[in-house]
């Protein structure tokens, strides 16, 4: 994979990207901004939260994406009785009668954790140190995960019974929020079509990892303009009540605004959002193309809010 300059790298991520796209809606019907959104949190290092109510293949989406890159790819299904070793791994005595680090399911390149809001809080914060430091520590020694590394947290949003909702400080390492829909009577129609054969498509490797790792530096490198930082910057101040740059919705409906790294996945997404599709540079409309799934989840709205019936959604396109 040699290309002679970061023009033709580009070019070479649009085909590969493309690619990708098509390979996974093999499997994969409908679904184009999630899988979009998916794609883009992984070339941008970041990670990404599911929500959606059960049945709209989440798992499957993931375990087709992790195919499609060629990277290996465990799922944890996350319960109330799940311990922070049990996804990290633990030390156990061999036969020599030393101790022997036995890996737990976080040390693949993509991990999905189910139903991520079932595992009280011991066990989340065990996921938000690989997360952030891309590392466990276990016995109070630290073990560093496999590169690239990618957590894809999925959450139910109708039982909401013996769950622990995540904090704010856990759902601000996510990159993306995404809201999975109900699909629509055609893609409904072609799901059953091809889920009740006998037949199953062969997915093709269409990456590996070296090739990723290849692909999340280059998207780092996109130059950008100034006044699309300085967009981005002020369309996260804006969230904000109590700045002098708050807008008159966020004084009347929001709690607590979005932080400083909101503005950074902001810019980071905004380039990968234009480098696949072919453009050098991102403007502001790569900026406003990914703002609700990575504003929506930072964004706390007040009493207010909630009695009027106002979304999280409807106060961040006002502010666009």
């Amino acid at each position: 994979m040699k290309y002679n300059n970061d023009k033709e790298a580009v070019e070479g991520f649009v085909s590969k990207y493309t690619e990708l796209s098509k390979e996974i809606g093999k499997l994969i019907v409908g679904q184009e901004e999630t899988i979009h959104h998916v794609l883009v949190s992984i070339f941008s290092k970041g990670h990404c939260l599911l929500v959606g109510v059960p049945g709209l293949a989440k798992t499957l989406l993931v375990n087709t994406i992790a195919e499609a890159l060629g990277l290996s790819f465990n799922r944890i299904q996350f319960t109330p009785d799940l311990m922070p070793s049990d996804i990290t791994g633990s030390e156990i005595l061999d036969e020599d009668r030393h101790f022997k680090f036995i890996k737990g399911p976080l040390f693949a390149n993509i991990v999905l954790a189910d139903e991520i809001n079932r595992t009280p809080p011991k066990t989340q914060s065990a996921l938000l140190e690989a997360m952030q430091e891309k590392q466990v520590t276990v016995a109070g020694r630290k073990y560093p995960l496999e590169h690239p590394f990618f957590v894809l947290a999925t959450q139910n949003p109708i039982e909401q019974e013996g769950t622990y909702p995540l904090p704010e400080a856990q759902l601000d390492r996510f990159m993306f929020n995404v809201w999975l829909d109900y699909p629509k009577i055609e893609e409904e129609l072609q799901v059953v079509k091809q889920t009740t054969t006998g037949t199953a498509p062969k997915l093709n490797k269409i990456m590996n990892a070296e090739e990723i790792l290849f692909f999340q530096e280059l998207i780092r490198k996109i130059p950008v303009a100034d006044n699309v930082i300085e967009y981005a910057v002020r369309l996260v101040s804006r969230t904000r009540p109590d700045t002098e740059h708050s807008a008159e919705v966020t004084k009347k409906f929001i709690e607590w605004g979005a932080g400083p790294r909101a503005s950074q996945y902001l810019i980071i997404g905004a380039k990968c959002h234009a480098a696949s599709k072919g453009k050098f540079s991102p403007d502001i409309e790569d900026v406003k193309a990914i703002a609700v799934p990575i504003l929506r989840h930072r964004i706390v709205v007040n009493y207010k809010a909630e009695a009027e019936g106002v979304k999280v959604e409807d106060i961040i396109k006002q502010l666009l």
